[in-house]
């Protein structure tokens, strides 16, 4: 007991610093969770949540019978799992690059540059998206156009619409994954570039022999970690930019909560929608733990 005092007094600082973090956690992540009752409920706003009629499992019926549903998941797992292997190739490409770059002032402003677009909305880039990919007044159409091709309607178009979202994502968060794999490259012993090079490895060997194996471990971490997210294909992105016109190959689960939730006031139905996608991201999640345990030796706690 007396050793559980001492390290109160010499831990209680850092505890009071967690206590408006865990205030927030209560607010605004666990007492909304009682809405999850909405998904079992013909939910009607004047009589409130525990006033409104029980319908049991029938919004969840409902949902495997609805006709667009196969497209929906489709679509979030194809938009989903482009980002995360896109989002795993390209930070780790210009991480090795810029490791290979001898001037601190080139490495420290280029890397600078590709980080900022992490610290901006999606709100204000979709602006900056919409004019750069316009079809009539789009930088991008008119570099094409002096080409002699037509112009492309990137953001109403089925065919280009994904493709459009994984690249965009990957243009906003690249560089602040490239940090992530810069710090891993600090990691490798020096002496092991030394022995490659003595051996007679060039840079691209020492890379393939020595760089990615150093860096493997944390590849693994971020991939098994990044599973999780495999239903996450982006709200703000994709609400931001999306249209009717692309529902097809743009609309993804979250949209879909919002357009029956806000749009359509289906709110027991878009409840079901958004607790079974968070049911199976919680099964996801609690997978790719155990996987960066097992493979990577990765644990909060």
């Amino acid at each position: 007991m007396n050793q559980l005092a001492r390290r109160w007094k010499r831990e209680w600082p850092l505890h009071f610093m967690v206590v408006p973090a865990l205030i927030f956690l209560v607010l605004f992540s666990y007492i909304p969770m009682a809405g999850i009752l909405m998904a079992f409920q013909k939910y009607i706003p004047t009589k409130g949540l525990f006033g409104s009629p029980m319908v049991g499992l029938k919004h969840f019926k409902y949902l495997l019978d609805y006709p667009d549903i196969g497209r929906i998941v489709f679509n979030t797992l194809y938009i989903a799992t482009m980002k995360i292997i896109a989002g795993l190739v390209v930070p780790i490409t210009i991480a090795i690059l810029l490791n290979e770059l001898r001037q601190e002032w080139m490495k420290r402003t280029f890397q600078t540059m590709v980080y900022l677009p992490h610290f901006l909305s999606w709100v204000l880039l979709s602006g900056i998206i919409i004019d750069v990919l316009s079809p009539s007044t789009g930088i991008i159409n008119q570099i094409l156009g002096l080409f002699g091709a037509k112009p492309i309607f990137f953001l109403g178009d089925n065919k280009w619409f994904p493709y459009v979202m994984v690249i965009t994502d990957v243009w906003k968060e690249f560089g602040f994954g490239t940090i992530i794999y810069l710090a891993a490259l600090t990691n490798i012993n020096p002496s092991l570039y030394e022995a490659a090079e003595i051996d007679g490895a060039g840079r691209w060997k020492q890379t393939i022999n020595v760089t990615l194996p150093g860096m493997m471990p944390i590849i693994i971490l971020m991939l098994t970690l990044n599973i999780g997210n495999v239903l996450n294909a982006g709200f703000d992105q994709i609400f931001n930019l999306y249209s009717p016109q692309v529902y097809e190959s743009g609309d993804v689960i979250d949209t879909f909560v919002y357009r029956m939730g806000i749009e359509q006031a289906q709110y027991g139905f878009a409840t079901a929608v958004g607790l079974l996608k968070s049911v199976v991201s919680f099964i996801l999640i609690s997978v790719s733990y155990i996987m960066a345990y097992r493979f990577a030796n990765y644990r909060i706690f």
